[in-house]
């Protein structure tokens, strides 16, 4: 009685760590129209032995090939680089602005060099983006509101002059750049990293 004991207990152990990945794979609200992404492939169940292996000897889970194929596409490139054999990260995206503009764009890069980089170097790009009027503004002038008089007339973004400390502070970083007189823009290259950062700030 006491081994079927022990027994159970392991696989409610083990059934536990399965509902902690899940619920952390699919914690928190998603963005609109984001699709559900599906959690680790389910694993076999541990030994009854008691026995598990060492973080160092554990394997990485299996993911669904079709839920994760970009995934799975930047992983069959990786060893083709010197810089990407220990990993990379990749940002990609392609869609219509509201304004009708088409905008394609992918970046990638290692992970040994993001890990040992300094960060601190990129403190003015992410505190450009650490206030909600500047984030409204580059919602408006990626809705197609470009021309400083159109913006002014964005309530939500304040006086005249609190609008044009906001775009000093975008211009600065590279948020958005200058297209004309009195005309701003998010830069092509911008766009998809832009987006993936707010993609990634969701919960």
């Amino acid at each position: 009685m006491t081994r079927d004991y022990e027994g159970l207990r392991r696989k409610l152990d083990a059934l536990s760590d399965r509902v902690a990945q899940l619920e952390a794979a699919h914690g928190g609200a998603r963005p609109p129209g984001a699709k559900e992404s599906a959690p680790y492939e389910a694993q076999p169940p541990k030994p009854d032995d008691g026995h598990r292996p060492p973080p160092d000897e554990a394997q990485p889970p299996t993911l669904d090939a079709e839920t994760f194929w970009a995934l799975h596409g930047v992983q069959q490139r990786l060893a083709g680089d010197p810089s990407t054999r220990g990993g990379a990260v990749m940002i990609v995206g392609s869609l219509t602005l509201p304004n009708g503009g088409p905008v394609a764009w992918h970046q990638i890069a290692g992970s040994d060099g993001l890990l040992t980089s300094d960060w601190s170097d990129q403190a003015l790009s992410f505190s450009a983006l650490g206030h909600p009027v500047r984030l409204e503004l580059l919602r408006h002038i990626l809705a197609g509101v470009h021309a400083t008089a159109d913006l002014a007339e964005v309530t939500a973004l304040g006086t005249t002059g609190q609008l044009h400390h906001h775009l000093r502070q975008l211009l600065a970083a590279g948020w958005v750049r200058q297209s004309g007189r009195g005309s701003y823009e998010v830069p092509a290259a911008r766009v998809v990293p832009l987006l993936a950062c707010l993609t990634g700030s969701w919960r």
